[in-house]
C-alpha cells in the first residue's frame, strides 16, 4: 500500500530561556517569591492613616481576591453544563452506578486513612499538653456543623443555588454577599441531565447546546488559569501581610502536627497508592500540581475546583464523562485535610487543652465523623465548621473552637492543598481499577503549559480548520511540509 503524506505547520526552534519563561510551572513558582517578598514589603511599610492598608497591601488583597472571584464565577455554570453533558452520554460508559459507588468507597478508604493518621499525630506529639494555657483564650464558634445540613443542603433554593448572606458590622454597617452551594447545583444538573435522557430525541438540540456551551466555558476558564501566576502573587502576598509568622509561636507544636499529617497523607500515603495501583508517581505529582498550588494560594477548594477538574481529565487521563461527576462531588465531600486530619488532630489538642481523657469509643468517634462527616457539611463546607461537628459529637467545649482561630488562615493553605491533590486522585484510582484510564495521556509529556500539549491541541484545531478551507479552495498550503504516514 503506498505511503501517503500529510502535512503539517513547520515550527521555529525555542530557545531554552524562552521555552523556561513560557512555562506555566516555572512562572507559579516566581509567582510565589514574587509574591512572598512583596508581602513581607508591605508589612515593612505597615498600615497607612486610620489603620488602613498601605497602597500595596490594598492593591495585593483585590488582585487576590478578584482571581479567586474570578475562578468561583466559572464554577456553577462549568458544573452545570459538564454535569449535564456527563449524564447524556452516561450511555456510553458502562457501570456507571459502579463508577459512583467506587468513588464513594474510595473516598471512605482514604478518608479512614488520614484520619488514623491524624489520630496518631495527636495522641503521640500531644501538641494540647505542650503549651501555655494562659495565653490561649477560648471563644465561641461563628457557624456550627450539624448532621441535618447535609439532607437541607441537598434540596436546591433556587435554579442554581444560589445564596445571599447579610452581615452587619460593629460599626452598624451592613452588606451583602451572593454566593452558592454547590452541592444544590450538583442536584440541578443531575436533575435536568436525567431529564434530557428520558426525552431521547427530542432533547439532542438542548444537548447539542450544552456540548457547545461546556466548550465556550472551558475557553473561558482556560484564560482564567493562565493568568493564575497573577493571582498567585496578591493571595501570596496578602496572606503574608495579614497573618506572618508571629502567630505560629504559642501553637507552634499544634501548626506542626497538622502540616506532618498533612505532609504524610500527601507524600506517603498516595504515592503508595498511586503506585499499588501500577502508575507512576511522578506523573501523578506533575498532572495534578497546578492545582495544588492555586489550592495553597487561595484556600479555596471551590475556587480552584475549575483546574482540578481540568488536570484531572488532561493530565490523569480520567474520561470527562466520569471526572465532571467525581471532581465536583468530591469538592464538597472529599477533604482529607479539613475533614480528617485537621479535625482529628484538633478534637485532640481541645481535649488536652481542657484536661479531658478521650475513651476509645471517642476515638471511633472521631473516626466515624470523619470519613462520613464531610458530606454532613457539604453545604457549608469548612474546617470550622467541620471542627464543631466533631466536638458536638464527642461532647467537648465548642469554645475549644476559638483557641485555634489565630493560626486558622496558615494551617488552610496546606489543608487546600491536600484536599484539592485527593480530589483528583480519587477519580485517577477509579478509573484506572475500571480500566477507562487514558494511560497514555496519564504518561504523556505535560510540556510548558499546565496540561498536555496544550499548544498542540490549539494548533491541531487551527491545521483541520486550514486543511478543510484549503482542500475546498482546491489550494494546498505551500507552507507545509510532508511527513509521511503508513
Amino acid at each position: 500500500m503506498p505511503a501517503t503524506t500529510q502535512t503539517v505547520p513547520s515550527r521555529a526552534p525555542k530557545s531554552r530561556t524562552r521555552t523556561l519563561l513560557g512555562s506555566f510551572g516555572f512562572q507559579i513558582t516566581v509567582a510565589l517569591v514574587v509574591g512572598v517578598l512583596l508581602g513581607l514589603v508591605a508589612r515593612q511599610l505597615g498600615p497607612g492613616a486610620e489603620e488602613s492598608p498601605n497602597a500595596l497591601a490594598a492593591t495585593l488583597a483585590t488582585i487576590g481576591s478578584s482571581y479567586v472571584t474570578l475562578l468561583k464565577a466559572a464554577v456553577v455554570p462549568l458544573i452545570l453544563t459538564a454535569i449535564i453533558a456527563s449524564i447524556a452520554q452516561l450511555r456510553k460508559v458502562q457501570n456507571a452506578a459502579r463508577l459512583a459507588g467506587q468513588t464513594l468507597l474510595w473516598f471512605a478508604i482514604t478518608a479512614a486513612i488520614a484520619v488514623s493518621i491524624g489520630i496518631t499525630l495527636g495522641t503521640t506529639l500531644q501538641p494540647g499538653s505542650r503549651i501555655d494555657t494562659g495565653a490561649l483564650e477560648t471563644a465561641e464558634p461563628s457557624s456550627v456543623g450539624g448532621w441535618w445540613d447535609f439532607l437541607i443542603g441537598l434540596v436546591p433554593q433556587n435554579f442554581l443555588g444560589l445564596t445571599v448572606s447579610t452581615r452587619v458590622s460593629d460599626t452598624g454597617d451592613v452588606s451583602s454577599s451572593v454566593g452558592f452551594n454547590v452541592l444544590q447545583v450538583i442536584v440541578v444538573a443531575a436533575a435536568i441531565g436525567i431529564a434530557a435522557l428520558k426525552l431521547g430525541k427530542r432533547a439532542e438540540p438542548f444537548l447539542d447546546f450544552t456540548q457547545s456551551a461546556l466548550k465556550v466555558i472551558q475557553k473561558v476558564l482556560w484564560w482564567i488559569i493562565r493568568i493564575a501566576p497573577i493571582g498567585t502573587v496578591g493571595l501570596l502576598g496578602n496572606a503574608v501581610v495579614q497573618y506572618g509568622w508571629e502567630k505560629l509561636g504559642t501553637l507552634a507544636w499544634f501548626v506542626a502536627a497538622v502540616y506532618l499529617g498533612l505532609a504524610i497523607v500527601m507524600f506517603v500515603v498516595y504515592p503508595v497508592l498511586i503506585k499499588t495501583h501500577g502508575l507512576s508517581v511522578r506523573k501523578y505529582f506533575s498532572g495534578v500540581w497546578p492545582a495544588v498550588q492555586l489550592g495553597f494560594v487561595s484556600r479555596s477548594s471551590m475556587g480552584t475546583l475549575p483546574l482540578t477538574q481540568r488536570v484531572t481529565e488532561r493530565n490523569l487521563g480520567v474520561p470527562r464523562e466520569y471526572a465532571s461527576f467525581a471532581v465536583p462531588f468530591g469538592s464538597t465531600t472529599k477533604m482529607d485535610g479539613c475533614a480528617a486530619i485537621y479535625p482529628a488532630i484538633a478534637a485532640i489538642f481541645v481535649a488536652q487543652f481542657f484536661g479531658i481523657e478521650l475513651t476509645l469509643i471517642q476515638y471511633v468517634l472521631i473516626a466515624f465523623v470523619s470519613i462520613v462527616g464531610s458530606a454532613a457539611t457539604a453545604g457549608t463546607t469548612g474546617a470550622t465548621v467541620m471542627l464543631t461537628l466533631t466536638l458536638s459529637t464527642l461532647g467537648l467545649p465548642l469554645e475549644g473552637v476559638g483557641l485555634l482561630l489565630a493560626v486558622d488562615p496558615i494551617l488552610d493553605m496546606g489543608r487546600t492543598a491536600l484536599n484539592v491533590a485527593g480530589q483528583a486522585l480519587v477519580p485517577t484510582i477509579v478509573a484506572k481499577r475500571e480500566g477507562i484510564l487514558d494511560q497514555e495521556l496519564y504518561n504523556a509529556d505535560r510540556g510548558d503549559g499546565p496540561f498536555v500539549d496544550d499548544a498542540d491541541d490549539e494548533l491541531d484545531a487551527d491545521v483541520a480548520d486550514e486543511t478543510a478551507a484549503s482542500a475546498a479552495a482546491g489550494n494546498p498550503d505551500q507552507r507545509r511540509e510532508p511527513v509521511p504516514t503508513a
